[in-house]
Order: C-alpha cells, then sequence, then structure tokens
C-alpha cells in the first residue's frame, strides 16, 4: 500500500505526539500540576542524578513532586512500555504468519500468566510475586506450546496456533476453576480487577523490572525486522536471499511473546492494542517492517498512554483499561475491515 507521507516524516510525527502527550499526561488528573511545574520536577530530578541533591532550587511544593514522581511518572513509563511491546508483538505477528488476525496472544503466553497471577491471589502473594507468577507461567505457556508443536507432526506454523488454542483453552479453563474456589468477597475481585487490566499499582520499583525482559524482546523485533520484509516473499524466496527462515521466525516468536508475557504480568489482560494499532500503523508508514516496528512502538506507546490517560480521568471511578481498549479497539477495527476502497 503507497503512504501518503514519507515513512520518516511520518515517524517524526509520531514521536514528536509521543512526546507531547507524555509531558501533557503529567498535569491530568485529580490533582492538577501545571505543565511548566511538571518539565522543572522532571529537569531537576534529571540533574540531581549527575550533579547531586540540591543542586537546584525548588519553587514547587512538595506534594507535587510527590504526585509527579511518585504517582504519575511510574503510570506513565508503564503505559509507553506496555503499549510499545503489545503493539510490537502485534506486528511481528502479523508478518510472521501473515495473518492480518494475529495477536499477542496467539501462543497462549496472556492465558497462561492470567492462570499465574490468579493462582498467585488465590495463595494470598504479594502483588510483586503475582506479577512474578504471571510473567512465569506466561513462559511456561509458550515452552509447551514450542514443545507440542515441535512433536506433533505437519506444518511447524500450524502446529504452533493449534497448540496455542489448546493449551490457552486449558489455562482459561483454570482461571475459570480458580475463579470458582476464590473466596468472594476478597480474592474474586482482585482477579476480576486484575484480569480487567489497570496500571494504577504501578510503583516506580516496577518499571525498571518490566524494562529490562521488555528491552530483551524489543531489540531483537527492531533489529530483524527488515528480514520481515523477507519472510513475506515466501519460504523459498526468502531462503535464497540467505535468510534463515526457521531461525528468524524463533526468534521472532519467542521475542514477541517474551514482551507479551512481560506485559500482561505488569498490567494484566489488555486486549486490541497489538490487533489493532499495527493496522492503524500501516495505514500512516505502509507495509515496510523497516518503518512499520518502530512505528508500531511509538503508535502503540501513544495509544495505550492516552486510553490510560481517559481510564484515570473520565469518571470519578477508574475505568479498567481493557474496557476502554476494547470499547475503542472493537469499533475501530470494524471500521477498518468494512472499507471498501482498502483490505487489510
Amino acid at each position: 500500500m503507497p503512504t501518503k507521507r514519507p515513512p520518516k516524516r511520518a515517524l517524526l510525527g509520531l514521536g514528536l505526539a509521543l512526546l507531547g502527550l507524555f509531558l501533557l499526561s503529567f498535569s491530568l488528573g485529580r490533582y492538577g500540576v501545571p505543565p511548566v511545574t511538571v518539565v522543572k520536577i522532571l529537569f531537576t530530578r534529571l540533574a540531581e542524578l549527575f550533579l547531586g541533591k540540591g543542586a537546584l532550587s525548588r519553587s514547587w511544593t512538595e506534594q507535587m513532586e510527590t504526585v509527579v514522581i511518585n504517582i504519575r511518572l511510574p503510570r506513565i513509563l508503564m503505559a509507553c512500555l506496555v503499549g510499545c511491546s503489545l503493539s510490537a508483538a502485534g506486528a511481528a505477528f502479523q508478518g510472521v504468519f501473515h495473518n492480518p488476525m494475529a495477536s499477542p496472544d496467539i501462543l497462549g503466553a496472556s492465558s497462561g500468566a492470567a492462570f499465574g497471577a490468579a493462582l498467585a491471589i488465590l495463595l494470598g502473594a504479594s502483588s510483586r510475586w503475582i506479577t512474578v507468577s504471571a510473567f512465569c507461567f506466561g513462559l511456561v505457556t509458550v515452552g509447551l506450546v514450542m514443545l507440542v508443536a515441535r512433536r506433533a507432526p505437519g506444518a511447524r506454523l500450524i502446529n504452533l496456533i493449534l497448540a496455542g488454542i489448546i493449551l490457552s483453552s486449558l489455562f482459561n479453563a483454570g482461571t475459570s476453576y480458580i475463579k470458582l474456589v476464590a473466596d468472594p468477597s476478597n480474592q474474586l475481585p482482585q482477579i476480576t480487577y486484575w484480569l480487567m487490566g489497570s496500571l494504577s499499582g504501578t510503583r516506580l520499583s516496577d518499571v525498571p523490572l518490566a524494562f529490562f525482559p521488555m528491552a530483551v524482546g524489543l531489540l531483537p523485533l527492531f533489529l530483524l525486522r527488515w528480514q520481515l520484509n523477507l519472510l513475506s516473499l515466501g519460504e523459498s524466496e526468502a531462503r535464497s536471499l540467505g535468510v534463515n527462515t526457521h531461525r528468524v521466525r524463533l526468534v521472532l516468536l519467542l521475542s514477541a511473546t517474551l514482551i507479551t508475557a512481560a506485559s500482561v504480568s505488569f498490567s494484566g489482560m489488555i486486549g486490541w492494542v497489538g490487533l489493532v494499532v499495527p493496522h492503524l500503523c500501516r495505514k500512516l508508514l505502509g507495509s515496510d517492517h523497516r518503518y512499520l516496528m518502530p512505528g508500531s512502538f511509538l503508535c502503540g506507546a501513544a495509544f495505550l498512554l492516552l486510553v490510560d490517560d481517559v481510564s484515570r480521568n473520565l469518571l470519578a471511578v477508574e475505568i479498567p483499561i481493557g474496557i476502554l481498549t476494547a470499547l475503542i479497539g472493537a469499533p475501530f477495527f470494524l471500521y477498518l475491515i468494512t472499507r471498501k476502497e482498502e483490505r487489510l
């Protein structure tokens, strides 16, 4: 699909839009902080990392700094990380499977992570161990999917999809059973709220823990983005051009699954980001993964950050992000697939 504007210019526009939304998000909330004050607080904190504490004078209240640094900063950073990861994973899965309906949870990482989180809540674990349990079960699920696909006869990609569907169904059944036996006055609401997705409990210490596995998964997706273009030519054509298709697919799938498991473990179940955002990027940048992948990074981060801003400011009670992404994503995707002049 030809692009309406140069991809590099569009990428620059996405980056500037994300930066503007990033700064604006600090001023949104029940306790208002002027944008100029936000910039001063962030700049002062950054300067103190190199010059030492108290290097610059302060013209704001301690309450303002607490709101910006301890409450809004970790949530904004986590929204950007999760949105970037889910969108990039969706673009990778759609490219590897040549299927516009492929999504980040196609190998069962989300279902496994949901089961792990529900199990940890049932056992009375702390929030940190709930995250660890969700992440580990997400990876274990993908490992089982890979094992089943390797042992089953037939095409490897088809086996991966079928194994993902089967194991997702099993872990979904396990999650349903946990909800059945959970304490209805305490544990069940916590499980249900986690499954709807939220960033409300994010702490500053969670950001480095999420950043490391996400960075490990995002880097191969960025470096191998040009090989995704070659994979779209077909198996024999890609091999004739020197691409080890089996190895590239395996690295892409494992990287995309790693960032999916990490995202779900920290934010809960947030759907539609990995399915809708890559298609939106194709409208802006075209189908060339050299631009589509970094565009998905930026657009996914901006999309989830915007949704999170809406979720915490629209009503007096915070709306879970998973509900809003479904309300926004489903109609938008319906619009995309019903357009007559273009097909996904």
